[in-house]
């Protein structure tokens, strides 16, 4: 070759024997060796097998004696195949047309003999060709040699199967054993458990020693488990600090001793680490098989649900789960109720009612509070006050309190007389994606802001300070007023009061109903109002509901009076075209209160919504 690449040089790269007489003047041998590769034919009458001159060397053979006949050839193969060239070519079905039947087969030889450790991986490609008698007679093919794309696809099957950290089965492959196991289960009518064991102060140890830490911690454990594993059971890491485990003939009585040997293998005894020793604490879910997963999405599920139970509590805990119709007509009535709430968005079936907040000194409407109501199908207008704790479990909320705002704003714009309140839940005025939008929406309405109150609950005050004080005085910019509400149910402190810069103080209306008849609630009240007055805080009494009550609250100094004795919440707007329509009755006359007063507890109830 004029290039220089001889057949010398072929020999110097190991491409093809020393002793092979390559004819240096053919390109495409020496391409087919530089391919990792080497040509055959096979004559299946004679059992002759003809080689390129680096078929030994490629295969690693010891000459090319062993391998020049099919029989020698198949004498090498690991007995493990799957498939070999004369199941693939001799024993075919198919019918060579005059051009050939293609065929690609892999397979592992033992170039030194069966017995021996040395091995290859082989893919064979070629055609084969009929006889007179429509059999196959000739083969012709290329082999060659794969075992780094084996390695590598063994490497991505044990990936696809076992958990690189602990060696144990991956969740994938231990949900497949779960599906055998249930499916098993039903046809014999035996029973198999199920269990989801998590380490519950994981996050403990990363924050207290590191990533690093935590994960030689999970790895013991998994050592540990696996030691106290029954024979025939199986175990997984089925995600981060969560093992899974398959228990083979295990009734609802076999739970809690299984489960108790896993929690006492961690329990026991310190994990030795590189930062030192760590105690690491279980939690246990599980559940029988098949009658309380009947399928592995639904086993899975109620795992999950019965540890999540089992972490509630700062102990190492086993929780089992057991069917309960109540739970599941409560899942299906959330389930219902958020269909409607999306149902009533999309078609834009929410609207509002008006409640009027009074002046206790002359008993006109101050403001109105707007609460949510629903135009059903039949056009009728309901209270949508059952959806709201819904909405607020399934983290919809943020999509009504959207559309409060919305309402209430564009009330405003058609009412220059109104002044409205309306309720923010807590997790949209904690949350800056969303309380943003709302400040948003209110600043495009410019100079309408300062007949707006935004009342937010004491609760959620609580949860997060940072958030709401920031949220409180990005509305106090725009101009709107700022309302605690339901105030009293979570002790407030009035100095936290003073740092979140709020206007006004809505008291609980558990603390106001039925006031003349209960003297704990009237000295609970009386402070409340005393200690916010001292604060410079206006405050709002709600559900009040009698003239004696109003009485008692006006001469206690509330600023403000809501409830059903000045007003229900009306679906058309109060304020026009007239007066507002409220009830003016706690006015007109002097109550003495001394003869309502005894002892009671307020109703468990919360009106304001209704």
């Amino acid at each position: 070759m004029s290039d220089g690449f001889s057949a010398r040089r072929a020999e110097r790269v190991g491409l093809v024997p020393p002793a092979a007489r390559l004819d240096v003047q053919d390109p495409l041998l020496l391409a087919l060796a530089a391919a990792g590769s080497c040509a055959y034919r096979w004559n299946i009458g004679s059992d002759e097998l003809s080689w390129s001159p680096n078929a030994a060397m490629l295969m690693g053979a010891p000459g090319e004696e062993s391998i020049k006949s099919g029989r020698n050839f198949a004498s090498l193969l690991d007995p493990g195949n799957v498939t070999s060239r004369f199941e693939t070519v001799v024993r075919s079905a198919s019918r060579d047309m005059g051009e050939g039947v293609a065929f690609r087969i892999e397979y592992m030889l033992r170039p030194q003999g069966r017995s021996a450790p040395e091995s290859v991986w082989l893919e064979d490609h070629g055609r084969w060709f009929a006889g007179p008698d429509g059999k196959p007679a000739q083969v012709l093919g290329v082999v060659r040699r794969i075992d780094e794309r084996q390695k590598r696809e063994q490497s991505l099957r044990y990936l696809g199967n076992f958990d690189p950290l602990t060696g144990m089965m991956n969740r994938g492959r231990f949900t497949e054993s779960l599906g055998e196991i249930i499916a098993a289960s039903k046809s014999a009518g035996s029973s198999a458990g199920l269990l989801l064991i998590a380490i519950a102060n994981i996050k403990s140890i990363n924050e207290a020693y590191g990533f690093a830490t935590a994960e030689e911690t999970i790895v013991a454990i998994a050592r540990r488990l696996r030691h106290v594993l029954r024979q025939g059971d199986t175990i997984a890491r089925f995600s981060g600090s969560k093992f899974a485990v398959l228990l083979n003939n295990c009734t609802d009585q076999d739970l809690e001793p299984v489960s108790e040997r896993f929690l006492a293998a961690a329990r026991d005894s310190m994990i030795d680490t590189l930062r030192g020793p760590v105690w690491a604490m279980l939690a246990i879910g599980g559940l029988t098989l098949p009658l309380n997963g009947k399928n592995p999405s639904e086993a899975l599920a109620h795992a999950e649900e019965a540890l999540n139970e089992a972490r509630r509590t700062h102990t190492d805990r086993a929780v089992f789960f057991r069917s309960n119709p109540e739970r599941e007509a409560f899942r299906i009535s959330n389930s219902k109720a958020g269909a409607d709430i999306i149902d009533t968005l999309k078609a834009d079936r929410f609207c509002l009612a008006y409640q009027p907040i009074v002046d206790s000194g002359t008993g006109e409407a101050a403001m109105h509070e707007v609460l949510l109501r629903m135009r059903q199908q039949d056009n009728s207008i309901a209270s949508a006050s059952h959806l709201v704790p819904v909405a607020e479990r399934l983290g919809i909320i943020r999509l009504i309190d959207d559309k409060v705002t919305s309402l209430t704003l564009e009330a405003l714009s058609i009412s220059p007389e109104a002044s409205l309140t309306f309720n923010l839940s807590g997790i949209t005025a904690t949350d800056p994606r969303w309380f943003n939008q709302i400040i948003d929406r209110i600043a495009a309405y410019g100079s309408m802001a300062d007949r707006l109150v935004v009342e937010i609950t004491e609760s959620a005050a609580l949860q997060d300070l940072t958030q709401i004080s920031h949220f409180i005085d990005r509305l106090k910019e725009l101009g709107c007023r700022v309302a605690i509400d339901d105030f009293g149910a979570g002790y407030t402190s009035f100095r936290n009061l003073r740092d979140l810069n709020v206007d006004l103080v809505k008291l609980d209306g558990g603390f106001c109903v039925g006031l003349s008849q209960n003297r704990d609630n009237q000295f609970f009240v009386r402070t409340l109002l005393d200690l916010a007055r001292r604060a410079g805080l206006k405050t709002v009494a709600e559900w009040v509901e009698s003239e004696e009550d109003a009485s008692l609250l006006r001469e206690w100094g509330a600023d403000y009076m809501q409830g059903f004795l000045f007003g229900k919440a009306e679906n058309e707007l109060p304020w026009a075209p007239g007066p507002a329509r409220i009830h003016t009755r706690a006015f007109e006359r002097a109550v003495k209160v001394s003869d309502f007063l005894t002892v009671g507890e307020p109703p468990a109830i919360n009106r304001r919504r209704s």
